[in-house]
């Protein structure tokens, strides 16, 4: 695996292994590696001639200066694990690197950028296209993989990816989650052994909801969710939404759409973990 530090760098050799017709793929991820991200590593490498991995800590997409300091950084077990997942090119550079003069664009997402992350963290989804599109502009990739973790993130990377109209197809790739339930965040690195124990209890919640789709609607499932997460002390839910699969716009009744899921996010003690799950 080749370790690069440089946009010149990257791009040189990627479009001499373009020359070669040679197909790229691209993970963009912020480094912490878990299996998670092993799971888009594994996938991209195993549909593209070259996977490139991206790791950057972006800070344009933090809008609280405290959990950019918090955010776990390893990059030398990071290119380990990369090796081990058959990823060719670790591109890792630095915030100069990236934003050699500051990114003033402002992206227009309709309504998509301003429900629940993009409520709670203002400015966030703009840095998220903001440093998406710089990588997707540097490596040209034939591919690039999302976890669906972030559901609302890759609503607006696509949407990002039409407004461009970037010629890359845009890759989900289901959660991946603990043995018990929780799902793979490099935040849990955050989380205390009894807060990592308490954590599981949100997706038990989210799962159980499940059945009770037939005889509620989804105003009550919502309060429903947000209750019996909330019996936990250690954790408060911010926000539980139900929404359109493709709009992320609340729906009033399970026929509403063909797509629904709820997300979620819950403070563990001073750690903000996501999750969502599909009702249809």
């Amino acid at each position: 695996m080749e370790i690069i530090h440089t946009v010149s760098h990257l791009e040189a050799l990627l479009q001499q292994l373009r020359g070669e017709g040679k197909t790229i793929g691209l993970v963009p991820t912020m480094g912490a590696l878990h299996a998670g991200h092993l799971r888009l590593v594994k996938l991209c490498a195993s549909e593209n001639d070259v996977c490139v991995v991206s790791i950057f800590v972006n800070p344009t997409q933090f809008n609280n200066k405290e959990d950019l300091r918090r955010y776990p950084r390893n990059l030398e077990e990071d290119s380990q694990l990369l090796i081990q997942a058959d990823a060719d090119v670790l591109f890792a550079p630095s915030v100069e690197e990236i934003y050699p003069e500051p990114d003033n664009r402002l992206f227009d997402f309709g309504l998509l950028d301003k429900v629940m992350e993009g409520r709670y963290r203002p400015g966030h989804f703009n840095g998220v296209a903001q440093v998406v599109s710089k990588l997707l502009a540097f490596t040209k990739p034939d591919r690039a993989y999302f976890g669906e973790k972030d559901f609302q993130q890759l609503a607006i990377v696509r949407a990002m990816v039409k407004q461009l109209q970037l010629p890359v197809q845009i890759v989900p790739v289901p959660i991946v989650r603990e043995p018990d339930g929780l799902a793979m965040s490099s935040r849990n690195q955050l989380l205390t052994e009894q807060q990592r124990s308490e954590a599981a209890h949100i997706y038990r919640v989210l799962n159980e909801s499940r059945a009770l789709v037939e005889t509620t609607t989804p105003d009550k499932l919502t309060d429903w969710v947000i209750d019996r997460v909330n019996e936990v002390p250690v954790l408060q839910v911010e926000y539980f939404e139900i929404v359109d699969g493709e709009s992320l716009q609340l729906v009033s009744s399970w026929d509403h759409s063909d797509s629904v899921v709820g997300c979620i996010a819950v403070f563990c003690g001073a750690v903000r973990l996501i999750d969502n799950i599909r009702y249809k």
